[in-house]
């Protein structure tokens, strides 16, 4: 077997239909699917039954445990060369696996992933939302894409990795948030390639609102300082871009009352922002619909982390015990 896919799954039956539909439609199909309900109160082994006869499918259900851990659980039941590890909000263009299989006959690599984009079947929401994920004025750019880049880290929503490098390494941490990123120092730290593949691209849809939004990259703020704790290498300058832009804005908010050019930076960044997405996306709806993304990206992230460094740097709690209502029921 050449691949296996691990898909950890959490409430969402729809999506998983849609990335299991995908699967199927793929033109290489050396691959097996592992599916693995983490404690869901809506399960999706019908959805998954569905597929048995189009394709080489496990299911498993287990108590909620998060992502990481759901993922060991599906890869230590799994058979391939390599592991694929993809969120179930993705879904996979048809030559999503022939892209991987270029790139490791051109080049091997221990482990790899890919961007994302939005399909155009996505709500305006969705993809104004994917244009604040990916886009160079909200620091999603730093994500992936680009070939050239120092160093890659691949994430969840569409990692790949050689089968032998994610049992050296142990697999995910217990990390609830951040684990991905987690993993990837540890790709790194261990000596191991990781390569960026340019055409093994996904759709991502990540979340359908703003108040679904806004609590991710909150999350993610903390994973920062979370992972900072563990790797104090592993914090770079632009990971404090949103901490900064986040402050900033209070600023100005602050000063308003006495200067009322003070919100025009604010002003002029949320044209910017409108002026980009509109270009790209070619409509001005997801255009202004991408300054809420955008305002909702930098400043979700920004009091996550600024939140993470008073409870963790300043107070010194750790992870479990400063963040137990975020991350775990």
């Amino acid at each position: 077997m050449r691949y296996s896919v691990i898909i950890p799954v959490y409430n969402r039956p729809d999506e998983v239909d849609e990335l299991l539909q995908s699967l199927a439609s793929q033109h290489f199909k050396d691959f097996e699917v592992v599916v693995v309900e983490d404690g869901s109160s809506i399960p999706c082994k019908e959805v998954v039954d569905r597929y048995t006869d189009r394709l080489d499918i496990q299911y498993f259900s287990k108590a909620n445990s998060g992502p990481g851990q759901t993922r060991n659980y599906g890869a230590e039941r799994s058979k391939g060369e390599y592991l694929i590890i993809l969120d179930s909000d993705v879904i996979l263009p048809e030559g999503y696996f022939d892209a991987i299989e270029k790139e490791l006959l051109a080049s091997p690599a221990d482990a790899f992933g890919g961007p994302d984009r939005a399909h155009d079947s996505f709500t305006d929401i969705q993809k104004a939302i994917n244009y604040s994920m990916t886009s160079f004025f909200t620091t999603g750019g730093i994500r992936g894409g680009k070939k050239k880049m120092d160093k890659f880290y691949p994430r969840s929503f569409n990692m790949g990795v050689r089968r032998e490098v994610y049992e050296a390494l142990g697999g995910f941490s217990k990390m609830r948030f951040g684990e991905d990123i987690d993993f990837s120092i540890r790709i790194f730290k261990g000596g191991y390639t990781c390569r960026l593949f340019p055409d093994a691209w996904v759709y991502h849809k990540r979340r359908t609102d703003m108040k679904k939004f806004f609590k991710q990259v909150h999350n993610s703020g903390i994973a920062r300082i979370n992972l900072y704790k563990k790797y104090p290498d592993s914090l770079k300058l632009v990971h404090l871009l949103p901490a900064v832009f986040t402050l900033g804005v209070v600023l100005l908010l602050l000063g308003t009352p006495f200067c009322l050019f003070s919100f025009t930076p604010i002003i002029l960044y949320g044209l910017l922002v409108c002026l980009d997405s509109t270009i790209q996306n070619k409509s001005l709806h997801i255009g202004v619909c991408s300054i809420s993304a955008a305002f909702i990206q930098l400043i979700g992230y920004g009091t996550g982390f600024w939140r993470a460094w008073w409870q963790r740097c300043v107070r010194g709690k750790d992870e479990f015990e400063a963040f137990r209502s975020n991350f775990y029921k």
